[in-house]
């Protein structure tokens, strides 16, 4: 390490180079001397240029232009320890006045001992090791701040631009169906009549056939300005999917609500002129008024679609207002919920399997327990009908009881999978929730962290303390946790960092568009990136073709579930799988054919 010697007698010179002499084994001292400041100050500059600064400099404060000598060096180089050497009595507050700051300004008096200029050079060569070390390290966090600050921002305007994309609709910028049910829930819960309607287009179809899907576009974007132009003030108005709107607002009667809906469809009754041609707009409704603090949101949608349907029957261009005889749909979901109550005794429950499959290598981590009803009156019956039907009553805990019992006694014959066991918001919000799970467990002697918990958002949304608190009890017992179906609803980057989380599910929509959608890629490969950089697992779920393997394995996804690499099947079949940790036919070599890997056919 370069020692900088300052000192206008060349007799001393010799004198430090017999101090700087390095004894045998000891680190050898790289000395330059200087006669004048001039020359000192050249070295300095020479040096910090070529990137091989001085540690030390011994500085005779005493010769002509001392002072000036010792400033200049500092003003040069603010790293460098300078050692003022005089025979001269100086104050320390007269010498750090002119070298600078204290802890790098020293003193020796002349005349000095070797051992006295050996232990300071030795002592501040190590010491100034230290300081560069630390100005790289410090130079290193800088930029690592600068990057996390910026991936960040980036995580930022991604989920931003991905909660825009997921509740608004691309055609014509309106909200979407999902985020017309999340206002309409919201609204269901407070107090207060508001009306629901449901409007579909007339003849919307002929315009398609006739005049293409582009003058349908058009058409759309132009009878969703007039539904927002006509609709109450203060309404939702929401595209819902194809040639159908919703409108959400507030009323003071039905009566108001209906006449306000027929100004809505009155309005459409006109002609538009798309792409030169003149089409004769049109449309039908359906509403239902409701008071708020009752039902639910789905429910509402459902009297609001009966309404529009019976709306058609009778004719197109007119408003039919829900009223219960339209509701064969009630009187089903009693019959389904007494034959649940009795599917659950007698044997007509069934669990299937779907392996949740490691990225790379394709072996299997856990399989997704999935309920099937055989129903001896109905046949099979979806899941997507009867687990509604038991939501809203107390049969969900007892069904969902009899589901984490035959899926932790199936566990245990597995060598070591997990098990994913869906549970709903009213599971979730069960008393005692954290001590039913340990009891559970503990009943079929299986350890916490082969059962991991899946659950939406709308299980921790309504009271996200209480949410958190179950979440981190349950994480800290061993559990997984994951949260299904993420990015179609609520969550934003402070929700998921807040939750106890191990896994995030892709929501199975944005897993359909990623080969046909830039947006839907750009959703999915931000929610990698964001499970990845929270230290998360991220579960693509829906996985239907070779293309959306290959895509999101290089996204990198840690797991794969879905109908491509396997159907879910039964119990006998699941445990084969787990036994062997692979799915039948499914390799970890690309799937450059189109076709499942390793398939013969």
């Amino acid at each position: 390490m370069r020692i900088l010697v300052v000192d206008d007698d060349v007799a001393v010179h010799a004198h430090y180079l017999r101090c700087f002499a390095a004894p045998a084994g000891a680190a050898a001292f790289d000395p330059t001397y200087c006669t004048g400041g001039a020359a000192a100050a050249d070295a300095v500059a020479a040096a910090l240029s070529d990137d091989v600064p001085f540690a030390v400099a011994f500085v005779d404060i005493g010769m002509t232009g001392g002072r000036d000598t010792v400033q200049r060096i500092r003003a040069l180089d603010a790293d460098i320890n300078l050692v003022v050497v005089t025979a001269q009595d100086f104050l320390p507050a007269e010498i750090g006045a002119v070298a600078g700051p204290p802890d790098k300004t020293f003193y020796i008096a002349k005349p000095f001992a070797a051992a006295e200029i050996v232990q300071t050079a030795t002592a501040l060569r190590e010491r100034w090791a230290i300081d560069r070390q630390l100005i790289v390290a410090r130079a290193r966090l800088r930029t690592q701040v600068l990057l996390l600050e910026e991936q960040k921002l980036e995580l930022a305007a991604n989920e931003s631009r991905a909660m825009h994309i997921a509740t608004h609709d691309s055609l014509t910028e309106a909200p979407n169906r999902l985020a017309f049910l999340r206002a309409l829930g919201e609204r269901a819960r407070s107090p207060g009549a508001f009306a629901t309607a449901m409007l579909d287009l007339d003849r919307f179809k002929l315009v398609n056939d006739t005049l293409g899907h582009l003058a349908g576009d058009a058409l759309i974007r132009e009878i969703c300005a007039i539904l927002q132009r006509s609709a109450p003030a203060g309404s939702l108005v929401a595209r819902l999917g194809g040639d159908e709107f919703g409108i959400l607002f507030d009323t003071s009667d039905v009566a108001a609500a209906v006449t306000a809906c027929e100004r809505v469809v009155a309005a459409c009754a006109v002609t538009i002129t798309v792409f030169g041609n003149s089409v004769q707009g049109g449309a039908s409704a359906g509403i239902v008024v409701v008071e708020g603090g009752a039902g639910d949101a789905s429910d509402v949608m459902r009297r609001a679609d009966l309404a529009l349907n019976d709306a058609k029957r009778h004719g197109r261009g007119g408003v039919r207002l829900f009223d219960e005889s339209m509701d064969e749909g009630i009187r089903f979901s009693r019959r389904i919920e007494s034959g649940l109550a009795q599917a659950i005794a007698g044997g007509e429950l069934t669990l299937v399997y779907q392996p949740i499959v490691e990225r790379d290598r394709l072996t299997i981590d856990g399989f997704e327990a999935l309920l099937r009803w055989d129903s001896p009156e109905y046949g099979a019956i979806s899941p997507a009908i009867f687990i509604p039907i038991a939501e809203e009553s107390n049969l969900i805990h007892q069904l969902g009881d009899w589901v984490l019992d035959a899926a932790l006694t199936e566990l245990k014959r597995w060598p070591g999978q997990y098990v994913s066991v869906n549970f709903s918001p009213r599971q979730f919000r069960r008393q005692n929730f954290v001590g039913h799970m340990m009891e559970c467990v503990a009943r079929a002697g299986v350890a916490p962290s082969r059962l991991q918990i899946e659950i939406t958002e709308t299980a921790i949304f309504d009271d996200v303390e209480r949410a958190a608190d179950t979440l981190r009890r349950l994480r800290d017992l061993g559990f997984r946790i994951s949260l299904d179906d993420f990015g179609a609803g609520y969550s934003s980057l402070h929700n998921i960092r807040k939750f106890a989380l191990d896994s995030l599910k892709i929501d199975r929509s944005f897993i359909d568009g990623i080969g046909r959608e830039r947006e839907s890629a750009a959703i999915v490969y931000s929610i990698i990136h964001l499970g990845r950089a929270l230290g998360l697992e991220v579960v693509a779920e829906g996985v239907e073709t070779a293309a959306q393997v290959q895509a999101l394995r290089i996204a990198g996804a840690s797991h794969l579930q879905g109908y491509f690499l396997s159907h879910p099947v039964d119990a006998d079949a699941a445990r084969a799988m787990a036994h062997t940790a692979t799915v039948p036919g499914v390799a970890a070599e690309p799937f450059l054919d189109g076709s499942r890997a390793g398939s013969t056919g």
